[in-house]
């Protein structure tokens, strides 16, 4: 396809202008989405010389990254270049700065994931992560519109296979000559008609061993001792207990809806006159937590949570264990869900975590030596001030994921298929959160879908980040890219997808200067410019299997 020639364009922006919400430029690029991965898209482009503007649905910049999750993980640092490699640059200066510690001397901070000498800094607090994409969309000048979200009612307005605009709820329309959607949730893609799936493909649809339902192998965060699963101990007429799924299990290999679970990255500390309370939230009931309790009186004393130290004394903490800040099941109607049933998803997540923590610093049930432990830390009062030190970002791990030309699987990340276009590189394990918890045939509990499986770093496919020709000619989507569930669990990582949100501007600048589709940028053009730009896009280091833990 060939876009518009001049006097069409000044057409294309004055309709767009009447089209009943705010005036607004016609844009060569509008991303929409300032995660990690839209920013560095936006700040590439408008490096190329092209009129940019990110529209953004919260009012925050840095999505994940800037949400609480510090502990950056990557499998194999030297698979991380470009713009992305730049943004850990920049967090690294700032923390090379003596008055950056400041509840803590520099020389203390135990951090195994900075090689002395290294320029980077791979973990960092949360509000130096915003703070750094904040300063560098300052220092480059880009225009970012918070607070905009995009009108699910057909908000986006097609020509044929090319998207001329898209409205906000507000009525606000951003009209562009090519698009980006750097969402989590891919709503820009979907409603431009993009296939994509939503969940566990079976194992047979990409010839797969790891994908679909996982018994057998959801060893990991795992119930360790027999807990009774019905309300009244021994009584299966009395019902289940809460958190527990009356689904029946199925086969390993079987398809189904459900993504892997989701949870807020805390930011805690356990610095006192910084240490906020947990709080209790709302309606609080203890029978939601029925489960845990039952858990440690069964015999599992683990403190059940991942917190891993960042500068001055804080936390970024995660998942761990049986019964933790996941919460299973309770995340089916996100992918899809229209915005207010995301908030209330969000919100029935956020009441979970805070009455789980809650739970585990106050309930006599819970073994002493835990409380202690839990009353110790807490959240830090100097992140997430406007949102009562509680991340505003959900961590949604996966929703929809596009259908493409290429759909990534198993298979590249085990390099049983090399792309030969490759626009970065995986270097994660693949990874993915158990889904559900449910009783066995034989009344034990157990958690379902948990799959750590190393890799060494594998090339991610051009054609796996844009549409199919007919579906749309000027979009990218380089967070909710083409992959199987099981290999976006080892793609998703924040430091590649600002990787690919660079690949991504790079292709659609490339695209306009050609005047041809995303689909028809010459690859040998493409993989020049990437490369002059310091991204990695071939692996010559040595094979070995990715380093890390569940996230």
């Amino acid at each position: 396809m060939r876009f518009l020639p001049a006097v069409a364009v000044a057409m294309l922006a004055a309709w767009a202008a009447s089209g009943g919400g705010a005036a607004e430029p016609l844009r060569d690029l509008v991303v929409y989405g300032a995660t990690s991965g839209g920013i560095v898209a936006a700040i590439q482009a408008q490096s190329m010389g092209r009129t940019v503007v990110v529209v953004e649905p919260g009012s925050h910049l840095g999505g994940l990254t800037a949400g609480g999750l510090g502990a950056t993980d990557i499998g194999n640092k030297a698979a991380i270049g470009g713009l992305s490699r730049e943004f850990y640059r920049r967090v690294g200066r700032h923390y090379a700065d003596s008055a950056a510690w400041t509840r803590e001397r520099q020389e203390d901070y135990e951090n195994r994931r900075r090689a002395p000498g290294e320029l980077e800094m791979w973990t960092f607090e949360p509000h130096v992560a915003e703070r750094v994409f904040r300063d560098w969309v300052a220092d480059t000048g880009l225009d970012v519109v918070t607070g905009e979200r995009l009108d699910l009612d057909g908000g986006v307005v097609k020509d044929g296979a090319t998207i001329r605009s898209i409205r906000m709820e507000s009525g606000r329309t951003f009209a562009g000559r090519m698009f980006i959607d750097a969402t989590y949730e891919g709503d820009l893609m979907a409603e431009a008609g993009v296939a994509f799936h939503v969940g566990r493909e079976a194992n047979e649809v990409y010839d797969e061993t790891l994908n679909g339902i996982q018994m057998a192998r959801a060893t990991k965060h795992q119930f360790t001792h027999d807990v009774d699963p019905y309300v009244v101990p021994g009584d299966p007429t009395s019902g289940l207990l809460p958190l527990i799924s009356p689904d029946p299990v199925g086969c390993d290999g079987d398809g189904d809806a459900r993504v892997q679970a989701y949870c807020f990255r805390m930011c805690t500390t356990d610095v006192p006159d910084n240490r906020a309370d947990w709080p209790k939230p709302a309606g609080y009931d203890e029978k939601t937590y029925e489960l845990l309790l039952r858990n440690f009186e069964a015999g599992d004393h683990r403190v059940p949570w991942n917190p891993v130290l960042m500068p001055n004394r804080k936390t970024d903490t995660n998942n761990n264990f049986a019964v933790s800040t996941d919460f299973l099941g309770a995340n089916s109607d996100y992918p899809c869900g229209d915005h207010a049933t995301r908030e209330r998803i969000a919100a029935a997540h956020r009441d979970y975590q805070q009455g789980l923590m809650w739970t585990l610093a106050n309930h006599p049930r819970v073994p002493e030596d835990v409380r202690a432990h839990f009353r110790r830390w807490g959240p830090a009062r100097d992140e997430f001030t406007e949102s009562s030190h509680w991340p505003h970002q959900l961590y949604v791990r996966e929703a929809r994921r596009m259908i493409a030309d290429v759909v990534m699987t198993q298979h590249h990340c085990q390099q049983r298929e090399v792309a030969d276009d490759p626009v970065g590189l995986g270097a994660y394990n693949m990874d993915s959160h158990n889904v559900r918890r449910l009783v066995t045939a034989d009344g034990k509990i157990r958690n379902e879908g948990d799959i750590q499986v190393g890799v060494s770093p594998y090339r991610i496919s051009y054609r796996s980040i844009r549409p199919k020709r007919d579906e749309c000619g000027n979009l990218l989507v380089p967070v909710c890219l083409s992959a199987s569930h099981i290999a976006y669990g080892s793609i998703r990582m924040e430091p590649v997808f600002m990787v690919l949100g660079q690949s991504a501007a790079t292709a659609a600048c490339l695209a306009l200067e050609a005047g041809v589709a995303v689909q028809d940028v010459p690859y040998d053009r493409l993989r020049e410019r990437l490369l002059a730009d310091g991204q990695v896009l071939d692996w010559k280091g040595p094979t070995r299997k990715a380093a890390g833990t569940s996230r």
